[in-house]
């Protein structure tokens, strides 16, 4: 009954997190699910596809790779080039995840953009334990994209209207996650940081190339803030 109460109490705290996800989610969700359905997939596939990829910018390209001849390189590479930004998440929940047991091979299988915004800005109340937090934030996000596809996929060919654009939501959600953080901090420098090192990389490489190489940066940059400051805080502890 404990076991239960601390689940719950970790539900409770995590769902308001992701309604702003619920919302994008859904809709590009459906266009998915849409998008497999003109090229006359059933709804099975966009839902085993989001419940196993469940990487919506690869959902996407698996799709074209279906109709295509088997090239499981090509699938390699293109997936490893489209989602190689997970590496430097990873890297960066290497200490949030620490200690959180059997959730963690889902922890990491679940983290998506989304996920790993809200689990590693969100203030997570004392009393909530913290590995169910990051758990149901990362489950109910999951949720969503695999509604919203399985939804696109059954009524898709009942459904016509115009979905350009639609993409657009992810973009606005990033913005008010963003703007949030930054409210709740008095100190920008990482923000500012993250923002500087983006708008090089993107004027550098372009908007098709910037991605990696601005995690990279950021990363790196961060990093060495981190071990600067902790040098600095053991230098006045001595």
């Amino acid at each position: 009954m404990q076991k239960d109460n601390v689940k719950l109490k970790a539900l409770k705290a995590a769902f308001p997190h992701t309604i702003p996800i619920l919302a994008g989610f859904l809709f590009l969700g459906m266009t998915y699910g849409i998008y497999m359905n003109v090229l006359g997939f059933s709804f099975i596939y966009p839902l085993i596809m989001s419940i196993t990829i469940f990487a919506g910018s690869m959902e996407f390209v698996a799709a074209e790779f279906l109709l295509g001849a088997f090239d499981p390189i090509k699938a390699f590479l293109m997936t490893l080039m489209i989602n190689a930004r997970h590496l430097f998440y990873g890297i960066s929940m290497l200490d949030k995840y620490r200690g959180t047991g059997l959730k963690k091979p889902y922890l990491i299988f679940g983290m998506c953009d989304e996920s790993f915004s809200i689990n590693c800005t969100a203030e997570i109340p004392e009393d909530v334990d913290k590995g169910w937090f990051m758990f149901f934030v990362t489950l109910l996000n999951q949720i969503y994209w695999v509604s919203g596809a399985v939804l696109g996929g059954v009524f898709g060919s009942f459904i016509h209207f115009n979905t350009e654009g639609l993409d657009f939501v992810m973009t606005a959600m990033f913005v008010v996650i963003f703007l949030e953080q930054w409210l709740k901090s008095s100190d920008h420098k990482s923000e500012l940081i993250g923002l500087g090192l983006s708008v090089l990389s993107l004027i550098i490489f372009g908007a098709d190339g910037f991605i990696i190489p601005a995690m990279a940066g950021i990363f790196a940059v961060l990093t060495l803030m981190g071990a600067s400051e902790g040098h600095k805080k053991a230098v006045k502890s001595f």
